[in-house]
């Protein structure tokens, strides 16, 4: 497997499982970008979807768009996971202080850092205003990277990928 394309010094795979004390153990991780329109909620399907109940994912935007993207909602959707019910929100400073790794996604400075918090910054572009066919590529990038993640952390991927065939 590849790296993530920036991983800070202190990285996920560094987070001894004792270490892991927010809800009973499991790992707990933040996704965050500028709307919480895109990437960031297709980041969120893709890591509920594979993790299921063993591991905890939250997401949240700096400036939230008044709805997930359309076009993300139909590129998850092939994929058998809907995203159209979330609602963009914004992040949180106690939910991103409570998490084991905090994926960020173009927010830059604007995104929250807290010392003793574990980053990684995850340079994709932004779905916002693309067609279907440019945003699939960006999906299943998406799902390579949480795919990764979930392997790091150590949590077992569920089997059922939905429709469609998972990225390599």
């Amino acid at each position: 497997m590849t790296e993530p394309a920036s991983t800070p010094p202190a990285a996920a795979r560094d987070l001894p499982r004792d270490e892991r004390t927010h809800d009973g153990g499991r790992p707990t991780v933040v996704f965050l970008c500028v709307h919480n329109a895109g990437r960031s909620q297709m980041a969120l399907g893709f890591f509920r979807h594979l993790a299921g109940e063993r591991a905890l994912a939250r997401s949240g935007g700096s400036e939230p768009a008044s709805e997930v993207n359309p076009v993300a909602v139909e590129v998850m959707a092939e994929r058998g996971i809907d995203i159209g019910t979330e609602v963009p929100k914004p992040w949180n400073d106690e939910v991103v202080r409570a998490a084991d790794v905090v994926v960020t996604m173009g927010c830059g400075d604007t995104c929250p850092v807290f010392p003793g918090t574990r980053y990684e910054d995850w340079a994709l572009d932004d779905p916002a205003g693309r067609d279907v066919d440019a945003v699939r590529p960006i999906r299943d990038e998406i799902e390579r990277r949480v795919r990764d993640l979930l392997e790091r952390l150590d949590v077992p991927v569920s089997s059922a990928t939905g429709r469609g065939q998972p990225a390599t």
